[in-house]
């Protein structure tokens, strides 16, 4: 993934980072978005009358962001999954993907990787691996277990988060309670989920707010809309079809240009091979 093709916050610079500077206000009084203890749901403050603050990357500004946020053990072509098995403490994360005026998201990418519970990565396989995109609510449901830890790190899920034609958001969610929050230079409380014990396990929410624009509606839209303009007598020809079920590794040409698929996923219209990178690399 490039980091220039972001659209989310920049890095600060090197020296007294705004993480830095963050992590002390938080040891010196509480977090103002904390409700009983837990992080405020996005969801929970569309009536605030302003809007949402974005999901902050997950860096300190000592190294380039993409080191800080992916960490080591990203690998693309993950497989299209909301459901990772394998041994441990149960653990359900559930949420939204909001812009910036609280309006769910629909089809965004969302790909998830983590550690296992003895706190190591499948750096050979997919084992703890996924992606998978939000409805047409804008939800996602990711059902795993509870990632181990390793030195270093606090307990902490990966991912990266795309909307249709936007940037990539990398971050990572992270645990409340727990001791190493307190020393793992990485962390950021504005990324704690909300975990509750539950169902022989753990259920986590969490709500991601993408830096996009979008003002409510304030009225009803109408039930037709004529067409301001005829479509284009020529489009963009090629072989990518929206529809069709394309496996990693697989090419296809668009707009005179030759990609290759990083991640099998089901082509939907506004996701053609330029707007996603997530999924098309060009070759």
């Amino acid at each position: 993934m490039d980091p220039e093709i972001t659209d989310q916050d920049e890095p600060a610079a090197r020296g007294i980072t705004r993480k830095n500077l963050l992590k002390a206000a938080l040891i010196a009084a509480p977090l103002p978005l904390l409700i009983g203890g837990v992080p405020a749901l996005a969801r929970a403050q569309r009536n605030s009358g302003g809007p949402l603050a974005p999901t902050p990357f997950c860096h300190d500004g000592d190294a380039p962001t993409i080191d800080q946020t992916e960490g080591p053990y990203f690998k693309p072509n993950s497989p299209l999954r909301s459901v990772l098995t394998g041994a441990g403490t149960p653990l359900t994360v559930s949420g939204f993907v909001f812009n910036r005026a609280c309006q769910p998201l629909a089809n965004v990418l969302l790909d998830f990787w983590q550690a296992d519970t003895n706190g190591e990565y499948d750096n050979v396989g997919y084992t703890f691996r996924g992606h998978q995109f939000t409805n047409a609510q804008g939800a996602y449901s990711l059902t795993t277990v509870v990632p181990g830890l390793y030195p270093g790190r606090t307990r902490h899920l990966h991912m990266k988060v795309q909307a249709p034609n936007r940037g990539i958001l990398t971050t990572q969610t992270y645990f409340p309670g727990e001791p190493r929050n307190n020393t793992d230079t990485i962390f950021d409380a504005r990324l704690l989920m909300n975990v509750r014990n539950g169902n022989g396990g753990k259920e986590a929410t969490f709500d991601f707010v993408l830096n996009i624009a979008g003002v409510p509606p304030t009225s009803q839209p109408p039930t037709s809309e004529p067409p301001t303009s005829e479509p284009p007598t020529n489009p963009p020809g090629g072989s990518w079809r929206a529809g069709t079920n394309y496996a990693a590794g697989a090419t296809v040409s668009y707009g005179g240009q030759n990609y290759r698929c990083l991640q099998g996923h089901t082509a939907l219209s506004g996701w053609e091979p330029p707007n996603v990178p997530a999924l098309w690399q060009r070759i």
